[in-house]
């Protein structure tokens, strides 16, 4: 079994119930004919717009399906669609040819940035892809090295667990093939956890979907700002995919919500609010 796996299964989740009746204990009630229920497992940085996607949907067609929605890395979501676990795995990380299990259609719902993230009491400004490599591999050890840094001691590097999609994405995006992330960095499960860790720690950085930003300093790449404006119109490097994945062609309810998530207006107006609707 992989480390990815191995991690993956080591993951809690969480779950949000959308669109599921409750129970009537009485013994006049009969049962209505039960609505198909789409569940989803995967990504925490894929949970929240998933999740406003499914609520929009059920307003929109409160007798077409319940959702089950279900959090814990990207991994978790490959592996619970390709054994039938969950209809949709989400996923924030591009497909990995020779590792992810044969048979799966990733289909891509949106765009999304990945920021880096200091403590409020140190603001960095802006940091080149050099000094993000330095700093994350462990070479620059020390904020008195970063021009700007209002703090002083070591850098505690704050990463994510290996079943993560956020950091498959940084490793591709800000790292690049032939740099890794430091051994000795504190490794979360979550994008909430990284910026809570950051937020509390103010010798911290990290890296988190653009809807963690919350209660950090955000920290511009090469020369840009990291926020949503500068990502929607392409200033922004550090974009990454979003995936909802099925096993084989989606099929039913399940093809039905993907077809409105990929092309109805109001499914753009969910994307558009946080992420980076697809062109």
């Amino acid at each position: 079994m992989s480390h990815r796996t191995l991690a993956a299964a080591a993951c809690a989740a969480a779950a949000l119930l959308l669109g599921v009746p409750s129970i009537a204990t009485s013994s006049r009630f009969t049962p209505r004919a039960a609505k198909p229920v789409i569940t989803m497992s995967g990504s925490t940085s894929v949970y929240p717009l998933a999740v406003k996607l499914a609520t929009a949907y059920n307003k929109a067609f409160p007798k077409r399906a319940s959702f089950k929605i279900l959090q814990g890395s990207s991994d978790i979501g490959v592996n619970d669609v390709a054994k039938g676990r969950v209809t949709i795995g989400n996923v924030s990380r591009d497909p990995i040819a020779g590792s992810d299990p044969g048979g799966l259609v990733f289909n891509k719902i949106a765009r999304d940035g990945i920021c880096v993230i200091t403590h409020p009491g140190n603001p960095i400004s802006q940091l080149s892809q050099a000094q993000i490599q330095a700093i994350f591999s462990g070479r620059t050890r020390a904020w008195s090295d970063i021009s700007g840094a209002k703090v002083s001691g070591s850098i505690d590097i704050v990463t994510r667990t290996a079943a993560s999609g956020t950091g498959d994405a940084f490793q591709n995006i800000f790292m690049g093939p032939s740099l890794r992330v430091a051994a000795n960095a504190a490794a979360k499960a979550s994008n909430g956890l990284v910026r809570q860790t950051v937020a509390s720690n103010p010798n911290a950085i990290g890296f988190v979907s653009l809807d963690f930003l919350a209660g950090v300093s955000v920290v511009g790449y090469r020369g840009v700002a990291c926020n949503l404006r500068n990502a929607k119109s392409g200033q922004y490097a550090g974009v990454r995919n979003f995936w909802m994945v099925t096993r084989g062609k989606a099929k039913g309810p399940a093809a039905v919500f993907l077809r409105w998530v990929k092309s109805s207006p109001a499914a753009k107006k969910q994307v558009a609010s946080n992420w980076i609707p697809l062109r």
